[in-house]
């Protein structure tokens, strides 16, 4: 089963007069790259926190983000007199020396600054911490469904592509034919334009070994062993998304080795077409978990 690297997911909790929100959400990315967004109240459990994050995500650029509301009434905090007088005298003096007029509202603007309202915290209670943990597990477990919504968009995409992708490879054999006849006839017509004599024998045992290097068979057989490994691998596998992305090189590699050998208008468009339809699957397999 595909997972997608792209989800998110949401839960809430409440403490006392805490109402927690937890939001996380994900995109593509080589490794675990965590941003977390965590009220000084809840630092101390942050490496917890992370811990739970990746060890069910696995992969991806995550953003974590708690927001907590308190139902006290805002006369719970209280102003940090040292940080606002600091901020006071350091625009004042700025103020002064670039003969800036102080605004009228300067004391709101002063409030707004950081650090400069606080609010007396306790230690967090091991129930609280019982609380976010339970509510961070919800929020990520939400994203792991999302992921697995959008995991189950992409097989079915890339289902249809690998089948594409083989419909127009069984096109090939149609022109394998005239492909070498085409090849040994201009082969011929150059050397009867030169008005030489030449060697038959020599030129037939030139020839087979000339068509021998266009020979395309073992591309067409290991491509077909590519898309059935690539199909094998989003059904049984888990979490392939790097194994995918190996599989969809070597697929292009063949189908870029076929195009090389082609020879034949026809089959080159044949190959344009697979490339286009890999293309996509390149695309979209960095998506994948």
């Amino acid at each position: 089963m595909l997972q997608s690297m792209t989800g998110y997911g949401k839960a809430t909790g409440a403490y006392n007069d805490r109402q927690i929100r937890i939001e996380i959400k994900s995109l593509n990315s080589k490794q675990m790259d965590i941003s977390a967004r965590i009220p000084t109240h809840y630092r101390e459990k942050e490496i917890d926190l992370r811990r739970i994050i990746a060890n069910r995500l696995e992969r991806g650029k995550v953003d974590f983000l708690i927001t907590v509301n308190s139902v006290l009434p805002a006369a719970s905090a209280r102003v940090n007199e040292s940080v606002i007088t600091d901020y006071y005298m350091q625009l004042s003096a700025l103020a002064e020396k670039e003969r800036i007029p102080a605004p009228s509202d300067w004391f709101a603007s002063l409030l707004r600054l950081p650090d400069v309202l606080k609010t007396e915290e306790q230690d967090m209670a091991e129930e609280e911490w019982e609380i976010v943990q339970q509510t961070t597990e919800q929020a990520v477990e939400e994203l792991v469904k999302f992921r697995i919504q959008e995991g189950n968009t992409l097989q079915k995409f890339f289902t249809v592509k690998i089948d594409n992708i083989e419909t127009h490879l069984q096109e090939v054999p149609k022109y394998e034919m005239e492909r070498l006849e085409g090849i040994k006839n201009r082969l011929r017509e150059g050397l009867q334009s030169l008005n030489e004599n030449y060697n038959a024998d020599r030129f037939e045992q030139e020839l087979i070994y000339y068509i021998e290097k266009l020979d395309i068979n073992e591309e067409k057989s290991r491509l077909q062993h590519h898309l059935d490994y690539f199909r094998k691998t989003m059904q049984t596998e888990h979490n392939p998304g790097k194994k995918l992305g190996f599989i969809s090189q070597e697929i292009g590699r063949e189908i870029n080795t076929m195009g090389s050998k082609a020879n034949h208008s026809e089959l080159q468009k044949w190959v344009v077409l697979m490339k286009d339809e890999l293309e996509q699957i390149k695309e979209q397999v960095l998506n994948v978990l």
